[in-house]
């Protein structure tokens, strides 16, 4: 068992050493998992297996959880295995009413099927978690492209952005950065039905909110310029996250990534002023995510 380096972090709140000795006395004793704790103020970084780690997170007290599992086979996850059930109900358990999860996920072709496996657990998490399907976003890889899947198939490039909301989002930031493409100014009239015309001055807006359909670009110090990231074999482009966590959180609120992989949402929600926790059962990966995140500065100081 590794030691403990520092005080503990739990949702914003500090506990003592002795307690955090404690918790990851009975962690290691119930599961036989090895976890480390690294606090960094309104970060807490957690070395566990996230269902197990997870328990310890009070109920109702997660705003925002953006994360993407190692779905089907396309992702060797350091041969750990993913209990996609057992998750799914804690995220429930841990999000607050109006909170939001998002869930990046995508399918493996075998055998020349798809898997539909993100379709099944879009079902899980609605009709046995409980939460709303609040929008079927889809994040688009553009001319750069995915995996291979088929070659009978065309390239894909795409993945799901699955997002769940339980009950409605108590935080909504749509952003509005589509450019219209007809913007009428200007004096204009209207002919009313009675048969008169009036006459006003028409202003419109240069942007709309944008379309759930995201292209967003990644690859190789592309999606980030950390090149210790591209050492996780697959890494969330930074706009992606960021633009996720300023749609449905506000500042000083608690963003969770059970999967924190590289640490692409906890780096974010450290620039964004959000509080994070973060979770990763591979020692390889969570030492990644501790330096990148450690290596961010905030936009503003935020209190615990």
């Amino acid at each position: 068992m590794k030691l403990i380096q520092g005080d503990c972090l739990e949702i914003g709140k500090r506990i003592s050493r002795q307690e955090a000795l404690r918790i990851s006395q009975e962690t290691l004793e119930r599961s036989e998992m090895e976890r480390e704790i690294i606090d960094m103020g309104p970060i807490g970084l957690h070395l566990g297996e996230c269902k197990e780690v997870m328990k310890y997170i009070p109920d109702n007290s997660v705003d925002l959880t953006v994360t993407s599992p190692p779905y089907d086979n396309l992702r060797t996850y350091n041969g750990y295995v993913f209990d996609f059930e057992g998750i799914a109900k804690e995220l429930y358990r841990v999000t607050k009413t109006g909170g939001v999860v998002v869930w990046v996920v995508g399918d493996a072709t075998i055998k020349g099927s798809e898997t539909g496996t993100s379709l099944k657990q879009a079902l899980y998490f609605k009709d046995v978690c409980g939460f709303n399907l609040h929008d079927t976003m889809i994040y688009s890889k553009g001319a750069q492209g995915g995996a291979k899947g088929s070659k009978y198939c065309y390239t894909q490039s795409f993945e799901y952005m699955f997002v769940f909301s339980k009950g409605k989002p108590k935080s909504l930031n749509l952003l509005k950065d589509h450019k219209n493409a007809y913007l009428k100014t200007g004096e204009s009239s209207m002919r009313r039905k009675q048969g008169h015309t009036v006459k006003f001055m028409a202003t419109g807006n240069t942007f709309s909110k944008r379309t759930n359909v995201w292209e967003v670009r990644g690859g190789y110090m592309v999606g980030t310029t950390d090149k210790i990231a591209f050492e996780h074999p697959a890494t969330f482009p930074e706009q992606l996250v960021h633009d996720h966590i300023i749609s449905w959180s506000n500042e000083g609120d608690t963003v969770l990534d059970p999967m924190m992989g590289s640490g692409t949402t906890g780096k974010m929600a450290r620039i964004l002023n959000r509080k994070f926790i973060g979770i990763e059962i591979s020692t390889e990966y969570f030492d990644i995510a501790t330096r990148r995140i450690e290596n961010t500065e905030a936009q503003g100081v935020l209190a615990l």
